[in-house]
């Protein structure tokens, strides 16, 4: 170990015998006391071999006025000899009784200067020119010397006792020899320091830069970086000295020192390496996948047009329609349904109010549905009412939520068809009639789409289904996630990261995405460089950034506390430690805390560049989820200049246990989201709880059992499963047994894997693993729901939404929609429940560490954390899902004003077009390379 740690004072360049020993070490098995006691007698050997040339050449300068250095030495005459300190072993039994500095001020005070070409024993050099900084000392041109003090000032000391920065000629009395004296000595001085502080700057350890760390690691590559012993333990855990002697961090690519954390560009983030005629592949399949879409926003222009034609009693192809001024930092919302307009749409030319195409028709055909504003708040009861207690009385007098709906006003149009601007207490001004207006150029969108037709039919000329002939080859890996009964849509695609690169990869995860069904990919961060995704890591990464106003911010967070589902402030460190160590409040029941998307995900590439390249480096599928280049993301299509939807990516770090809580359980609740996401589990932290707190939780769990039935929240027969300590749904002491594929894959799939009893039965499965290899538990337990089976989810939250505690775990009182109230969590016995009651049961899964799932759009889920976890996730639009978003954007604009999920963030219909025109625009690009 000791030819392979340098000492910290004597670290400078390495000789090549010296890099060898230190490489040397990394191939034998060898005992540490064993080989220090080796090594030791090398080194003595050395040691005394340097001792007797030194010995030589004081000898031969102690009679001389100018000594001169033997040239084995690579010293010129005019340079001093240097005083050669005791070697890294001799110095630690010499200094054993005694302070160093008192050794080295007993020895002679030579003036040390070391030539660049000297590569023996730069270690005893370091040790000289670190304690002569140390003492700072410099000389005046009086004679007196000045000692730097930082609290004192500058002291002036004796001349007499400068003898390390004196000439070495003959003493003078005249006061003009001395000066001249000084003033050479000075210079020479000056120009060692620098090379002095060269020389710190070099050996400093690069994680921490600080310069007296006693021992450090150099790295046997690049032969410039050395980490200390300190920071190898603290911040590369999984790495031990041997490593970091072969490779260290920075070469790696993983180094999280606060410079390569806030470094962009450091390594290579796209993975996909295409040929030109599998982009045109993908373009044209694009552009057929959104040219539907593209008629259909043709259709909608093309009756309003003909509409305000019969209004003015003028051809369609007469009408004319004014052009407003967007720039391209502009959204124009609907002010009625809060939903993105693109192109044609009408506004009062007073007061600027717009309507939406959809708006204005529903108001012609009288069905205009009213938007009005939801003011009902949930009550804090007290803590003591969130375990099972009786309420505070001030918080029993709260109003229920039908006397906090807003009236809506009617709103119809006019004989003639014209729709008026709406009356002030709808926003408008109620004086002026609605006229059409664009925001496109005339027929941009029909040319487009004329455009886009007849590139697909050249395409279809010069290219072969590709797509159609790869799909069928090979075998796909599933597993299994649920057990519906009469499905074949039970077993998931889940491919291991090191085989997707393979082009039939892509072709087998499309056939399973264009059926809506989630995809897991495993070991997605075996393929990147390894930075840490510790909390303290990015903690630092934060608090440690050059802009001291966005480190002062990041001090404290406002974390959501799962049992009352508020947000609370704690500061980051105490969030950190808990997620590592647990946190309990008074009562010994496990506090929850979650953070979301924190840092905010519109600074998450500029506060945490290195972190932001590391994830996108490891997506899988990259032509889909790459938010920078990916060649099937529509948002990437968006122009540069033009507003994007915050798609991410997005960190979500929350604690967790294993055992399902029932009330604070640190969980996502049931939502959709409007896009299609990725989601890496990157991080996980296991925390245990206590046997006290495992009594705490069982006596708490009576008392919320009990307070639910005095508040007829739990019919009797979950109360009877509740209780049963057997039930088939218990995972606890389960047996793996190995099954063979066949009984569960459709014919053709070969291969087997693991699964336990309980997966069987349809309660949690995992993916498959090589066999002999360790299986590590799951760190978020997973369900996710089908498209076709959302409207009886729906109808079963409808039925038993009473059932449900939320905010400040006071019952569910008021539903707007199911899912997108995002107040309802399924805990095994709801799920249980719905599968009885309506046949729907979601795809369950555990995610390990460094597993990517990927959502569809227009799927219900919900997560659960079974350990501390951080999760990092993007969103993306796939040509697959463009009806499902477009689906979510009809049901987002009926819900009320201040709804959280009400207003259009993705602007899908805007999406389609950039992404239509930006792809015939790259398709012409190619297509000469095909000829």
């Amino acid at each position: 170990m000791a030819a392979m740690i340098a000492k910290r004072q004597g670290l400078g360049r390495y000789s090549d015998d010296k890099m060898r020993r230190i490489r040397g070490t990394s191939d034998i098995s060898w005992q540490r006391r064993g080989v220090s006691k080796v090594l030791d007698r090398e080194n003595m050997k050395d040691i005394a071999q340097e001792k007797e040339k030194e010995r030589h050449v004081l000898q031969a300068s102690s009679g001389a006025k100018k000594p001169r250095m033997n040239q084995d030495f690579g010293f010129s005459d005019s340079t001093r000899i240097p005083k050669k300190p005791r070697s890294a072993l001799n110095r630690k039994v010499s200094y054993e009784n005694g302070d160093e500095d008192e050794v080295l001020d007993k020895r002679t005070s030579l003036e040390v200067e070391m030539s660049e070409e000297l590569d023996y024993d730069a270690e005893e050099i370091a040790l000289i020119r670190i304690r002569e900084r140390r003492r700072s000392r410099k000389l005046e041109p009086d004679g007196a010397m000045i000692k730097t003090n930082p609290h004192k000032g500058r002291q002036k000391i004796d001349s007499a006792n400068s003898s390390s920065c004196s000439s070495s000629s003959t003493s003078s009395g005249s006061s003009d020899s001395v000066l001249k004296s000084n003033s050479n000595s000075n210079g020479r001085c000056t120009a060692r320091n620098v090379k002095q502080e060269k020389e710190l700057e070099r050996i400093k350890c690069h994680q921490c830069m600080k310069s007296e760390r006693k021992y450090v690691v150099p790295c046997g590559k690049c032969r410039t970086k050395v980490y200390c012993i300190q920071c190898i333990k603290q911040w590369y855990p999984k790495m031990s000295e041997l490593d970091v002697a072969e490779i260290c961090p920075f070469c790696r690519r993983n180094c999280n020192c606060s410079v390569c954390l806030h470094t962009s560009g450091f390594i290579e983030t796209s993975k996909i390496n295409m040929t030109d005629c599998e982009k045109v592949e993908h373009l044209r399949y694009l552009m057929v996948s959104l040219l539907p879409f593209i008629r259909q926003i043709c259709e909608e222009q093309t009756q309003e047009i003909e509409f305000e034609a019969s209004i003015q009693r003028v051809h369609s192809s007469k009408v004319g329609v004014s052009e407003t001024l967007c720039g391209n930092d502009e959204r124009v919302y609907c002010n009625h349904c809060a939903t993105s307009i693109i192109d044609l749409h009408r506004s009062c030319p007073k007061c600027s109010y717009e309507l939406c195409l959809t708006c204005c028709k529903e108001i012609c055909e009288g069905r205009l549905s009213g938007r009005a504003e939801m003011k009902f708040q949930y009550v804090n009861r007290g803590f003591g009412y969130m375990h099972g207690g009786d309420p505070l009385p001030e918080s029993c007098l709260h109003q229920t939520p039908d006397d906090h709906v807003e009236p809506s006003v009617m709103w119809s149009a006019d004989d003639n068809g014209t729709i008026s601007c709406p009356p002030t207490e709808m926003g408008g001004c109620g004086d002026c009639v609605l006229e059409l207006t664009r925001i496109l150029p005339d027929r941009w969108i029909s040319d487009l789409e004329k455009e886009a037709r007849d590139l697909v039919l050249i395409l279809d000329n010069k290219l072969t289904n590709l797509r159609q002939n790869r799909a069928e080859t090979g075998t796909d890996m599933l597993c299994k996630a649920a057990s519906r009964e009469g499905s074949d849509d039970n077993l998931l695609y889940c491919p291991d990261s090191t085989k997707i690169q393979e082009d039939e990869e892509l072709f087998r995860f499309q056939r399973h995405w264009i059926k809506g069904e989630p995809v897991i990919v495993r070991n997605v961060l075996d393929k990147v460089t390894g930075l840490s995704w510790e909390p303290m890591v990015m903690w630092r990464a934060l608090c440690e950034n050059v802009d001291s106003e966005v480190s002062s911010k990041m001090s404290e967070v406002k974390a959501i506390d799962c049992l009352a589902s508020c947000e609370v402030e704690i500061s980051t460190r105490q969030f950190f430690k808990g997620y590592t160590q647990g946190r309990t409040y008074d009562n010994f029941w496990p506090e929850m805390l979650k953070l979301k998307d924190w840092p905010p995900s519109d600074k998450f590439e500029d506060l945490m560049p290195r972190h932001c390249d590391e994830f996108i480096s490891a997506l899988p599928f990259q032509e889909y989820s790459d938010p920078r280049a990916g060649i099937l993301n529509l948002a990437v299509k968006v122009p540069s200049g033009v507003l994007k939807p915050d798609l991410g990516p997005k960190t979500y770090i929350a604690y967790g246990v294993a055992e399902e809580l029932g009330r604070g359980d640190s969980v996502t609740k049931l939502h959709c989201d409007m896009s299609d996401a990725v989601n890496i589990l990157t991080h996980t932290e296991e925390v245990l709880l206590t046997e006290e707190q495992h009594s705490a939780v069982e006596r708490l769990k009576k008392e919320h059992r009990a307070q639910d039935l005095k508040e007829n929240l739990v019919q009797d027969g979950m109360i009877e499963s509740i209780e049963e300590p057997n039930s088939d749904n218990n995972k606890e002491d389960t047996d793996v047994s190995e099954i063979n594929d066949s009984e569960l894959l459709p014919s053709g799939i070969r291969g087997e894997f693991k699964m336990s009893r309980d997966e069987m039965q349809g309660t949690a499965f995992t993916c498959p693993h090589s066999e002999g290899t360790m299986v590590e538990s799951g760190g978020a337990l997973w369900d996710i729901f089908r498209r076709q089976d959302v409207p009886k989810l729906e109808a079963y939250l409808r039925k038993h939404f009473k059932e449900f505690r939320h905010v400040y775990c006071s019952p569910v009182e008021q539903v707007i929609h199911p899912i997108h109230d995002q107040c309802f969590y399924l805990s095994s016995e709801h799920k249980k429940k719905l599968k009885e009651e309506f046949g729907v049961e979601p795809w369950t899964f555990e995610q390990k560490l460094g597993e990517a799932v990927f959502i569809p759009a227009g799927c219900p889920h919900q997560v659960r954390n079974l350990k501390s976890c951080t999760k990092v996730a993007v969103d993306f639009v796939s040509p697959e899902n463009v009806d499902e978003c477009l689906r979510l954007t009809k049901e987002f604009r009926l819900l009320p004003k201040n709804h959280r999920a009400r207003e259009d963030k993705l602007e899908i219909k805007k999406m389609i077009l950039y992404a239509v025109a930006q792809a015939i625009k790259d398709a012409n690009s190619l297509i000469p390379a095909l000829n």
